[in-house]
C-alpha cells in the first residue's frame, strides 16, 4: 500500500470514530443537581420518575429530549419539605418566522470557487445533540431546599417472567413428591433501561396495571381560531324597568374553616429519607447476609449482549460463551441436595429479599425492598415472588384450530391457583417436575384466588371422541291468563366426549367444553367450572388406566309454547306444578278442580273421537256394499254372493244408528264438562313461572 493510501485510510478511520463519539446518545431527562432516586414501571409504556438533591439556587436546569417535552410538563409534581417554592416553569416554544420559502433565489454571478475551512467535526456533533434537547428552567425563591420532582415518561414494559416446579409440596430442600397437590412457583419481573443514562441505588417498583396515559403537547404554541365581533356602537331601544326587593335579615355566616395542623418541616420528605437512611443502617448490622441475599435476587442483562450480570458481573462460561440465568442455591454440607433436584428453580433462602406486594388503587403493586442498579441499554431481572402455591400436573381437552393433532388429544398441563396478594400479569412460565423441565406455557393475567391450566405439551398418550345429540325433555307451567297456558320446555343437548387411555396410569382430565349461548348446565359432574366470561366450562373425567370414560355434558335450554289444556304435554306440566312443594295454594287448587272435570271431559273426547273414526269407517264401507250390490244387481248366478253383501250392509247400518245415538250423548257431556272447565281455567292467573330445579355439580 501506498503512503498517501494509509494516510487516507488513517484519516477516514479517525472522521468514522468522531461521527460515532458525536452520534452518542444522551440521557433523555438531565437534572442539575437532582439524582435519580425512585422509578415506578406501569404496563402501558410509561413510568414515574423521582429525582431528589439539596438545592442552594434561583433555579433548577433540565435538559430533555424534545419529543418528551410534553409529557415532562404535563406531568411534573413538585414535592418539597416545608411548602413548595416553585415559582414558574419555562422553557423555549419553536415559532416559524416565515422566512426560507418565501427568500429569493439569488441573482447569478459570476462563478468563483473556493476552497472551505475544515469543519469541527466534534462542535458540529456537540450542536447536534444541543438541537435533540430543550431546556427546562425551575425558577426558585435562592434558598436551599430538600426537592423533589417528579414526572412521567416513556419507558419499556416491563415483562413478568415465571417458573413453576410441580409436586413441590415437602419441606424445603427435600424432594418433591409426584402426588403432591403443592406447586413452587417463582415470579421474574424484567425491566429494560433505554433512558439514556444508568440507574443507580433508585427503588424500583414495577405495577401490574396499566393507568391511563397520553402524550401531550404542552411544549408546543396553539392559538385557536376566535369569532370577529365588529364594535357598532350601543343603542338603546327601550327604558328597562326596575325592580325592587325587600330587605330581610341576612343570614348568619358560615363557620371559619379549621385551619391544617402545622406541618414539620421533615414531614413531607419522610417517605423518601426513611428507604434512603434505612439502606446504609441495614448494611452496618447484618451487611454480608442482606447484600448477598439483595445480589442473587437481581439478574441484569445488557441490551446490547447476550450476557448476564450476576451480583453486577458478567458470568460467561469458558471461551466466552454465555453461561445463562443461574438460579442454583448453596445448600448446607450437612444437608446437600438430591442430584435429581438439580434442574428446579430452588426457592430463595432469604424472604427478606422478595418484594413487597401492595395493593393500590385496584392495582398490584411490586416493590423491590433493595436499592437496584440498572445500566442503561441493559436489562434486569427482579425476583418478585417465590411460594408454595396449590397445583398439579393434568390433562386438557381444550381443541386448538393452531394445533391440529389437539382435536382428538389432549394437552398436559400445569393447574395452580394463585392464593398471593397481588395480580399475576401475562407472561411466559417454565414449568418442571422431578428434576426435568417439562415445557412452557403462557399464564393470562391472573387475579388473585383464581386458578388458571396452562398447557405445556401434547399428550397422544389419551385420544377423545365427540358426539352430539338434540332433544326436547319436560314441560313446566310458564303462565296461564285469559283462559290460555303456556307451557316451557327444555331443549336438550348432549355433548358425549368418549376418552380412551393408552397409558399405564390413571388419568385425570379436564375438558374444555364451549358453551352454548343461552343454555344451563344440568347436573354437570362435581369439580365443574362453568366460566360465563370466557363461554366455556371445565368439566373433570377420571379415566382408568388402559380403559375408556365417557363424559356426557348436559345443557338445556328454555323455550316456551302455548299449547291445549287437552293435550298431554299440559296434563305432565299440571301435574309437576301440583306436585311441587313451591306451587302457590291457590292456583293449585283451582287447578285441582279444573282437572277432576278434565278426568272427565278427556275420556269422553276421546271415546267421540274414536267413535266418529269408527262411524268414517262404517259409511265409507257401506258406500262400496252399496256400489258392490248395484254392480251384481242382474246377475242371476250372484244370489249367494248378494245375500252375503246384504248382511253385511245391514249390520254396517245398524252399528252407524247406535254410534249416532253415542255420539249425540256424548256431545251433550262434553258441552256440558267444557263449559264448566273454561269457567274453572278462566279464573287461574298464573304470572310468574316455578324455577327450574338444578341439580347440584
Amino acid at each position: 500500500m501506498r503512503r498517501y493510501d494509509v494516510a487516507r485510510a488513517g484519516s477516514g478511520l479517525l472522521l468514522a470514530l468522531t461521527l460515532l463519539a458525536g452520534c452518542a446518545r444522551g440521557p433523555d431527562i438531565d437534572a442539575s443537581g437532582l439524582a435519580l432516586r425512585r422509578v415506578v414501571i406501569y404496563r402501558n409504556g410509561v413510568a414515574y420518575f423521582e429525582r431528589r438533591g439539596l438545592i442552594d439556587a434561583d433555579q433548577v436546569t433540565f435538559r430533555i429530549r424534545k419529543e418528551k417535552v410534553g409529557d415532562f410538563l404535563a406531568t411534573l409534581a413538585v414535592i418539597e419539605a416545608g411548602g413548595s417554592s416553585v415559582r414558574s416553569a419555562s422553557f423555549p416554544v419553536e415559532v416559524d418566522d416565515g422566512s426560507g420559502e418565501d427568500e429569493a433565489p439569488p441573482e447569478p454571478g459570476p462563478e468563483v470557487t473556493t476552497v472551505p475551512p475544515p469543519k469541527d467535526k466534534g462542535a458540529a456533533a456537540a450542536k447536534e445533540r444541543d438541537d435533540d434537547h430543550e431546556t427546562v428552567k425551575l425558577t426558585l425563591d435562592g434558598r436551599e431546599h430538600d426537592l423533589v420532582i417528579g414526572y412521567v415518561a416513556e419507558t419499556p414494559v416491563w415483562r413478568p417472567s415465571y417458573r413453576l416446579v410441580m409436586g413441590a409440596g415437602g419441606a424445603q430442600g427435600a424432594a418433591p413428591r409426584a402426588d403432591s397437590k403443592q406447586a413452587h412457583l417463582q415470579a421474574w419481573g424484567i425491566v429494560q433501561n433505554l433512558s439514556g443514562e444508568d440507574w443507580k441505588g433508585v427503588k424500583l417498583s414495577l405495577v401490574a396495571g396499566a393507568p391511563l396515559a397520553f402524550q401531550a403537547t404542552l411544549d408546543q404554541a396553539a392559538i385557536p381560531p376566535r369569532p370577529v365581533v365588529s364594535d357598532q356602537g350601543e343603542v338603546i331601544a327601550s327604558v328597562p324597568t326596575s325592580e325592587t326587593t325587600l330587605a330581610t335579615e341576612a343570614a348568619p355566616p358560615p363557620p371559619p374553616p379549621v385551619a391544617p395542623a402545622p406541618m414539620a418541616p421533615g414531614d413531607a420528605a419522610e417517605e423518601y429519607a426513611s428507604a434512603d437512611e434505612a439502606e446504609p443502617e441495614m448494611e452496618k448490622g447484618g451487611g454480608g447476609r442482606l447484600r448477598s441475599a439483595r445480589r442473587a435476587a437481581v439478574a441484569t442483562v445488557p441490551a446490547a449482549k447476550p450476557s448476564v450480570r450476576l451480583n453486577n458481573r458478567e458470568d460467561t462460561r469458558a471461551g466466552g460463551q454465555h453461561a445463562g440465568p443461574q438460579w442454583k442455591q448453596s445448600a448446607p454440607a450437612a444437608a446437600p441436595a438430591p442430584p435429581r433436584m438439580a434442574m428446579n428453580p430452588s426457592p430463595p433462602r432469604n424472604m427478606s429479599a422478595l418484594a413487597a406486594v401492595a395493593m393500590e388503587a385496584g392495582t398490584t403493586r411490586y416493590d423491590i425492598p433493595f436499592p437496584v442498579d440498572i445500566p442503561d441499554k441493559s436489562a434486569t431481572m427482579v425476583l418478585l415472588l417465590a411460594r408454595q402455591v396449590p397445583g398439579e400436573s393434568i390433562f386438557l381437552f381444550a381443541p386448538d384450530g393452531g394445533v391440529p393433532a389437539s382435536s382428538s388429544h389432549p394437552f398436559r398441563v400445569a393447574r395452580f391457583t394463585n392464593d398471593t396478594k397481588g395480580l399475576l400479569e401475562r407472561g411466559p412460565i417454565a414449568v418442571f417436575e422431578n428434576g426435568a423441565f417439562l415445557g412452557q406455557g403462557m399464564v393470562e393475567p391472573l387475579p388473585p384466588g383464581a386458578t388458571t391450566t396452562v398447557p405445556f405439551a401434547l399428550e397422544r398418550g389419551l385420544a377423545v371422541d365427540t358426539t352430539r345429540e338434540e332433544s326436547a325433555e319436560g314441560a313446566r307451567i310458564a303462565k296461564i291468563e285469559g283462559g290460555a297456558l303456556e307451557i316451557e320446555r327444555d331443549w336438550v343437548t348432549h355433548t358425549k366426549y368418549a376418552v380412551r387411555n393408552g397409558a399405564d396410569l390413571a388419568a385425570r382430565t379436564l375438558v374444555k367444553h364451549p358453551r352454548l349461548h343461552g343454555t344451563r348446565l344440568h347436573a354437570p359432574p362435581k369439580g365443574t367450572e362453568d366460566n360465563v366470561g370466557t363461554g366455556s366450562a371445565l368439566v373433570p373425567i377420571d379415566v382408568p388406566r388402559r380403559g375408556t370414560a365417557v363424559l356426557d355434558v348436559d345443557e338445556r335450554r328454555l323455550f316456551r309454547q302455548q299449547i291445549d289444556w287437552l293435550d298431554q304435554l299440559a296434563d305432565d306440566a299440571v301435574q309437576g306444578y301440583l306436585k311441587d312443594p313451591r306451587a302457590d295454594a291457590a292456583v293449585a287448587k283451582q287447578l285441582g278442580q279444573a282437572w277432576d272435570i278434565r278426568g272427565k271431559l278427556r275420556p269422553a273426547i276421546d271415546e267421540r273421537d274414536r267413535i266418529l273414526a269408527e262411524q268414517q269407517r262404517l259409511e265409507q264401507q257401506s258406500h262400496e256394499l252399496r256400489q258392490n250390490l248395484r254392480a251384481i244387481e242382474k246377475n242371476k248366478t250372484a244370489d249367494e254372493l248378494r245375500r252375503d253383501l246384504t248382511d253385511r250392509l245391514a249390520k254396517a247400518s245398524a252399528r252407524l244408528d247406535e254410534i249416532t245415538k253415542r255420539v249425540i250423548v256424548l256431545e251433550m257431556q262434553i258441552n256440558e264438562q267444557q263449559i264448566r272447565f273454561r269457567d274453572l281455567t278462566n279464573e287461574i292467573k298464573l304470572l310468574a313461572p316455578l324455577a327450574p330445579v338444578r341439580a347440584a355439580p
